[in-house]
């Protein structure tokens, strides 16, 4: 049942969740949400990124959903804040559960967002339901590393050859990222700053937002209160064959992405764009990876233009 969001306060910079909650799914497991917004507004399925929970929407995000009239919901992936801990065989499998996300919220129609790791299970969401998902936003998503489609190196790529050993200590290695998080938590402002400091340069000038910084925290704060199993699960997915061909994706994508980006390379994310069907490129020149917490009010934006183009004045 969704639940008023928390009081502002002053270690949260910006606008707190609306609401936040669990939905039920068929099968008895739940996803934890939060809302920003409008309520009434069209429906914007947001996916975090790794690590991430559901309060991972950047500042300049909550202020567009509220200036555009969007409904802008962040979906924790299993494993994460209030999601029941679960393992797919794919990323393909993502899917059936977000669309049962938008039929509680009773969406027929909506949008889907992907930042960084969130970007493939965006990417899921519109191989797998065109009829339902208007248009797909990413920003610095990854990219496939295995597979036909498989064209990533780099560190994200390294779960592949590993993917057998991830695979099985995959609860263990969870239960040590929530231990290290749980134990590290009354540093955490203290270990951020050391974070921006050996990030690179375009990720330094991100981090070094106050709101980003108070965002970052209560986020990681409130997504790993309880668990923090997601961030292996990705790890373990990324890995493997995401069981959908990028070809599949049929809707628009609008894809933001740095040309300075150390995790997934400018080149890497063309090739990627160039097997979609309908996908467009906006550049970040000397952005690094962190560069897209910084647009996503132009990525709502586009998102806004293509609802209104797509479903309000279709042709």
């Amino acid at each position: 049942m969704p639940r008023p969001g928390p009081a502002p306060s002053t270690r949260l910079v910006s606008a707190p969740p609306r609401l936040e909650g669990r939905v039920p799914l068929l099968d008895g497991r739940r996803l934890g949400y939060a809302e920003f917004g409008d309520p009434d507004g069209p429906l914007v399925l947001w996916f975090h990124g790794t690590p991430g929970a559901r309060r991972q929407l950047p500042p300049a995000g909550r202020r567009a959903a509220t200036d555009l009239g969007l409904r802008v919901v962040l979906v924790e992936r299993p494993g994460v804040g209030e999601s029941t801990d679960h393992a797919y065989r794919q990323i393909g499998d993502w899917p059936a559960d977000a669309i049962q996300v938008a039929d509680a919220l009773g969406r027929e129609r909506f949008c889907v967002v992907g930042l960084s790791g969130g970007g493939p299970y965006a990417l899921a969401c519109g191989a797998r339901f065109p009829e339902r998902v208007v248009a797909i936003g990413i920003l610095g998503g990854l990219v496939p590393i295995t597979g036909d489609d498989g064209i990533g190196e780099g560190i994200v790529a390294l779960s592949r050859p590993f993917n057998g050993i991830l695979t099985a200590l995959r609860r263990p290695l969870g239960r040590l990222v929530w231990g290290l998080l749980r134990a590290t938590d009354p540093f955490g402002a203290q270990l951020y700053g050391q974070f921006g400091r050996v990030m690179p340069e375009g990720d330094r000038t991100v981090l070094a937002d106050p709101e980003i910084e108070a965002m970052f925290l209560d986020d990681l704060r409130e997504g790993g209160r309880r668990q923090f199993q997601a961030i292996a699960n990705d790890a373990v997915l990324f890995g493997r064959d995401w069981g959908f061909r990028l070809a599949d994706v049929g809707v628009p994508v609008r894809w933001s992405h740095g040309d300075a980006d150390p995790f997934v390379s400018l080149e890497q994310a063309e090739a990627a764009i160039d097997r979609l069907p309908n996908a467009l490129l906006a550049l970040r020149p000397g952005e690094s990876h962190l560069g897209g917490f910084a647009e996503a009010d132009h990525m709502l934006e586009g998102m806004a233009t293509l609802w209104d183009e797509r479903v309000a004045s279709p042709a």
